[in-house]
């Protein structure tokens, strides 16, 4: 199944100076099409990017965030950090480390994510957070939301409709139809 046609969706307000955004929607039909996304995806990343991944259990999460991995040139095996909430991968190279969070288990907001320090990486590491939604907004205006959704009920389905959203002034000026591949 091809990728359809990327949707520009019309300018959106997310906070008193956020910026607009934009929505660029993708499907993938099997785990290697969303790695291949997570590469295309970290082209366009930078020291101090934040991107929130969100989608139910077995959506594409973590596969998606090993293929920003293997992009950015980081060590280690990029896997869930559900059971140690966050994962450092340092760059082999002279890119930005990559930060994996799990935020799953963490009931608050940006309060009980304070203890990992995030602010503090943020401003030289790309930040990917799995189930960051209502938590790690306050850390930044400026962030990517990738909505990966699939067919409710049919775990056999390998389809996924990807929605990435560009939110803030520095994802309003970057391209994000280059995901659609």
């Amino acid at each position: 199944m091809e990728a359809p046609a990327a949707a520009q969706g019309p300018a959106e307000p997310s906070g008193p100076s956020a910026g607009p955004s934009s929505d660029v929607e993708i499907t993938v039909t099997s785990p290697e099409q969303m790695r291949e996304l997570g590469r295309r995806l970290a082209k366009l990343l930078r020291a101090g990017d934040l991107v929130m991944l969100s989608g139910e259990l077995g959506a594409g999460k973590t596969t998606l965030t090993r293929g920003l991995g293997e992009s950015l040139g980081v060590r280690g095996a990029v896997t869930s950090p559900t059971f140690v909430i966050a994962r450092v991968h340092p760059s082999l190279g002279d890119g930005p480390p990559l930060v994996h969070v799990d935020a799953y288990r963490l009931s608050g907001g940006l309060d009980e994510m304070e203890d990992l320090d995030l602010d503090v990486s943020l401003s030289d590491s790309v930040i990917v957070v799995e189930w960051g939604e209502g938590k790690v907004e306050e850390l930044t205006e400026d962030r990517l939301r990738v909505r990966i959704d699939r067919a409710v009920g049919d775990t056999t389905d390998e389809v996924r409709h990807v929605t990435v959203t560009g939110l803030g002034e520095r994802w309003a000026r970057t391209d994000l139809t280059v995901l659609t591949g």
